[in-house]
């Protein structure tokens, strides 16, 4: 029996897991009234993890749902800049993500000869680092278990509505004061409430994974190194992201099929089976939200990775999203005012990634001629970007 005024215990049972939910009570941050609000995150990638960690840091309930059943990401490795760093570090997972990775300060550009096209240098003095891309996931979900989240894995979202409902595959509706669709490029939540603008494959893709170092790779300078190798329209890009593991990523167009099919050579005859071929596309919006709900991340804003700034960008606009709701009580507005000053840049990001890609469909030589011309445009380009300052990080 609940006495009056006294605050009401709830359970829920969801996918595997039987969640506490604490009476409600204020939090960090403003405080607008009385109830502690509550957010609803379909996903727990890069961006529903940061998302989770920044609104429970400012004293909101959240709950993470994940369908897989255990927290796992794709890719293999991912580049973090200085941007996407500040982030990390805003919500408390930085050491643990950045432990053992590699620097990531020089690139060079080869053609099918080995013969240097260009090298991108990297100021030393901004952070830049190729990390094993799980490390980077399980700091930020113990980050967010710290401070206070709830990640609930096997547990299948089916959409969302605009007054603040996430549905999930068996039809239950979980009200919350804000629900984010972080739930990647094939985003339910998105689709329910039919806010995809723009999905454009692009013409390549990629094949991306970890291969143990040699011992050779571990004792040499080499073995350190960024190497990105161009032979027609197949690039393979070689990074050291921590003292036992290079990530490996092909690229190629995808009407390729034999580079798809892992051709064979020095390096390739390394490569196991746990990897797998992603077109790569551009996802644009109506809009970044829907009365009570927000969109993050690939389900947002998908690019192609040739900057290295997907990872960084889903993290930002999480981040920011947290820093203006905790601003205002009225959830229109935060959100509206969120994308006026988050989303220029964003896209801006995304034309840029899209273009430093267009080589791949380009001649040989009209493709050398591109690196050795614009090379150090583009490592400009790359370097104003990192240096951009995310919402809600130290100046």
């Amino acid at each position: 029996m609940r006495l009056p005024g006294e605050p009401q215990t709830q359970f829920f049972l969801i996918g595997r897991a039987l969640l506490y939910i604490p009476p409600a009570r204020s939090g960090g941050g403003i405080t607008h009234s009385m109830t502690r609000r509550h957010a609803e995150i379909a996903g727990a990638g890069f961006a529903g993890l940061t998302a989770a960690c920044a609104f429970a840091q400012r004293g909101w309930s959240v709950r993470v749902h994940e369908r897989a059943e255990k927290l796992r990401t794709t890719g293999a490795g991912i580049y973090i800049y200085e941007n996407g760093l500040r982030v990390v570090e805003a919500v408390g997972a930085y050491e643990a993500a950045v432990a053992g990775a590699n620097p990531a300060h020089r690139r060079e550009v080869r053609d099918e000869r080995d013969r240097l096209i260009s090298v991108h240098h990297w100021d030393a003095s901004a952070r830049a680092f190729s990390i094993v891309r799980q490390r980077v996931i399980n700091a930020l979900a113990a980050a967010a278990t710290r401070a206070g989240a709830e990640i609930v894995t096997g547990s299948q979202v089916a959409g969302a509505s605009p007054h603040g409902e996430l549905v999930l595959s068996d039809g239950r509706r979980l009200k919350a004061d804000l629900v984010i669709g972080a739930d990647g490029n094939n985003s339910r939540v998105r689709e329910s409430l039919g806010l995809l603008a723009q999905r454009r494959l692009l013409p390549d893709g990629a094949i991306r994974l970890l291969i143990e170092k040699t011992e050779a790779e571990r004792a040499s300078e080499e073995g350190n190194k960024t190497v990105e190798y161009w032979s027609g329209s197949r690039r393979l890009l070689y990074t050291p992201c921590s003292d036992t593991d290079v990530y490996i990523a092909l690229t190629m167009l995808d009407t390729d099929l034999a580079a798809r099919r892992l051709p064979l050579g020095a390096l390739i005859a390394r490569l196991g089976d746990d990897a797998r071929y992603d077109r790569f596309e551009v996802i644009r919006l109506k809009r970044w939200s829907d009365g009570k709900v927000a969109l993050i991340g690939d389900a947002a804003h998908a690019l192609p990775p040739n900057l290295g700034q997907g990872g960084g960008f889903a993290m930002m606009n999480a981040l920011s999203l947290a820093v203006y709701l905790d601003r205002s009580a009225d959830v229109a507005d935060a959100l509206g005012q969120w994308e006026r000053d988050e989303r220029p840049r964003t896209e801006h990001i995304q034309r840029l990634s899209v273009f430093y890609g267009l080589p791949t469909t380009w001649p040989p030589l009209a493709r050398t001629l591109f690196f050795a011309l614009a090379g150090k445009w583009l490592v400009r380009q790359r370097r104003r970007v990192a240096a951009s300052r995310p919402t809600g990080t130290p100046a």
